[in-house]
């Protein structure tokens, strides 16, 4: 069964080519093209996955990414001509669970969509408890000690991808097939990012960590860090 896609593409041209590629695999698209919209849509509708481009009339992109991520879990891929690593980390720690780059390949583009979407859907599966720390997939909660933690979505995809197999070292690209089902040397730094920010919510000093660990020349793990 098809998603509901909501495109905020100020760029008419563009927005459509988009919404060709959706409709072609399936899905239901609607067009958006200032931030206002944007947000008036995603309240009326509720969609699957948010494209979104950052520069934006009315309402940019980063403040509507701030209202929908305040409001919604709703998966946000943004879009942008701006190619600064300023840019990318501020989208991240924003709540975006993707960034591409203009121009960009339709193609590349529809296998971030899915892998998205993917990850919308899929079934739920049993609280992961590791030492204080529970992960419920279903709910789409994080707590530690029994009080909660707030997470992106990427940070809490990352987090059951971990939570399920503890002790397991991730490489980076294992766990971007986990959060997002494709492979792209410059989105490793997005895990980086959700680790750093991860880290700061669940350690007691994220600059000596206990349960998120980097494995040096691998990548990360998540243990149980009580003695």
């Amino acid at each position: 069964m098809g998603a509901h896609v909501l495109i905020a593409e100020d760029d008419e041209g563009q927005a459509e080519l988009i919404r060709r590629y959706l409709e072609h695999e399936g899905h239901r698209v609607t067009a958006v093209h200032d931030g206002r919209a944007a947000i008036d849509a995603a309240r009326a509708a509720e969609p699957d996955l948010v494209i979104l481009d950052l520069m934006l009339p009315r309402v940019d992109g980063l403040d509507v990414c701030r209202v929908l991520r305040a409001e919604s879990d709703v998966p946000l891929l943004m879009l942008t001509a701006r190619t600064t690593e300023d840019d990318l980390l501020l989208g991240l720690d924003l709540g975006a669970d993707d960034y591409m780059t203009k121009p960009f390949s339709p193609r590349e583009l529809m296998a971030r969509a899915r892998a998205l979407l993917r990850r919308r859907v899929r079934a739920a599966s049993p609280v992961h408890a590791i030492g204080d720390l529970l992960v419920d997939p279903l709910r789409h909660e994080v707590r530690q000690g029994g009080r909660p933690v707030e997470c992106t979505p990427g940070e809490f995809q990352l987090l059951v991808a971990m939570a399920a197999e503890p002790e397991r070292v991730f490489t980076r690209r294992q766990l971007l097939e986990h959060i997002h089902g494709f492979d792209r040397y410059i989105t490793e730094r997005t895990v980086d990012m959700h680790v750093m920010n991860l880290r700061k919510k669940l350690e007691p000093d994220p600059r000596r960590p206990v349960t998120l660990l980097t494995v040096y020349g691998v990548g990360y793990k998540l243990v149980d860090a009580a003695p």
